[in-house]
């Protein structure tokens, strides 16, 4: 009997060359909006320190380079509910034990892109100060709409169903337990992993625990709790309009970000300095060449609309199922420069706590800020749960 499993292909990315010329040449020609002076970050990207970003953007970033590093990495493509799903699989290096498996969901604005630094500390711990016996087989797909998976040509999956396909990802890569963590979008699908396949999930690590629902009686919620919903408020206030936006209307902000690269960023590098731990200066968290590649993976891709089409995907999850309690371990790192850092009670109210730390360093895209650090908290964490696949 024939094997009837998807089979993935390796997957190697080569940009054309007059891709890059038309990119560099809309960066030259973008037509700047005016800025207040001294307005600095206060009323969105600071416009002054945008241009000097595309400029090297245009002029000294090498897209080439950073292509072949990212070469680097296992990757592959593989038909998943009739969509072309890319991701990462590295196998443990000279493991000492038994190797857990470990799928890894990425959020927005970024992709496989989040973990590409700390791939090789999770296959091969010991060529890096730490115990072989905590290699992990590391799977990081991008999800549908994002990086080089396919965009859906229908209604948008919402974090519910890409759960699902990374469940039959991992049956295709022939695991049948594993575990699964994830941020932001990605603390989402691990937590629909952990709630609909809680037979295959051994544990379930997060970065975050999402912005709460509760549909209870707010007299039951502790005095944290209450504070922490107020916190979640003035965070939505100040910091929200792009998730309303991408909730409602994203094709129309589509419109302008697929076509101006310069726009693009705009977008994108004001996230990645408002929730990384980098106090107010983006290139303390990130260099420029890491800024870019991840902004210009979105351009090359042309999967800034389709991202933001997942948010309105998941804003129609009915309120029963957002507040399911997860019954699987679960474990949260919870990074001091992240945004809106949930209460223990929280935690607990909403799944089966079984651990949690509180790093010092890192933010919202730790795995990419902190790679040491995340691969530290990954190993600790999991370490219990080996031997339920060993």
């Amino acid at each position: 009997m024939s094997d009837a499993r998807p089979r993935p292909e390796p997957f190697i990315p080569r940009t054309d060359p007059a891709t890059l010329d038309d990119l560099r040449a809309r960066l030259r020609a973008t037509r700047w909006p005016d800025a207040p002076e001294d307005a600095g970050w206060s009323l969105g990207t600071d416009v002054a320190r945008l241009r000097d970003l595309t400029a090297y953007w245009a002029d000294g970033f090498d897209w080439t380079a950073q292509e072949a590093a990212l070469a680097r990495l296992p990757r592959f493509r593989v038909r998943l509910g009739g969509l072309g799903i890319h991701f990462v699989h590295a196998r443990a290096v000279a493991p000492a034990g038994p190797v857990l498996p470990l799928v890894l969901s990425h959020g927005w604005p970024d992709s496989f892109w989040r973990y590409s630094k700390v791939v090789p500390l999770l296959t091969d711990p010991g060529a890096h100060g730490a115990d072989p016996a905590d290699a992990f087989d590391v799977v990081v797909p991008d999800m549908p709409g994002y990086g080089y998976s396919d965009r859906p040509t229908g209604p948008p999956l919402d974090s519910v169903a890409v759960a699902g396909l990374w469940a039959g990802l991992m049956d295709v890569l022939g695991y049948e337990r594993f575990g699964a963590a994830g941020g932001d979008m990605g603390s989402h699908v691990s937590r629909y992993l952990a709630l609909d396949h809680s037979d295959r999930v051994v544990a379930v690590h997060r970065t975050d625990a999402g912005l709460p629902v509760f549909t209870g009686d707010p007299a039951d919620l502790t005095a944290e709790e209450r504070d922490w919903f107020d916190d979640v408020a003035a965070w939505s206030v100040s910091e929200g309009a792009y998730g309303a936006m991408h909730r409602t209307r994203p094709q129309t902000a589509g419109v302008g970000l697929n076509d101006s690269p310069a726009g693009l960023a705009a977008w994108i590098v004001e996230k990645l300095r408002a929730w990384s731990d980098c106090g107010g200066d983006v290139e303390r968290s990130f260099t420029r060449d890491e800024i870019l590649t991840n902004v210009t993976l979105y351009w090359l891709t042309g999967t800034i609309t389709s991202s933001m089409r997942m948010y309105h995907a998941n804003a129609a999850i009915p309120p029963e199922r957002l507040t399911r309690r997860v019954e699987v371990p679960s474990g949260f790192s919870l990074f001091r420069g992240d945004v809106v850092r949930p209460p223990r009670a929280w935690l607990e109210r909403t799944a089966n706590v079984v651990h949690v730390s509180e790093p010092p360093r890192g933010g919202h895209f730790a795995p990419f800020e902190e790679p040491q650090l995340y691969a530290e908290e990954l190993r600790a964490f999991f370490r219990p749960y080996r031997a339920a696949v060993g």
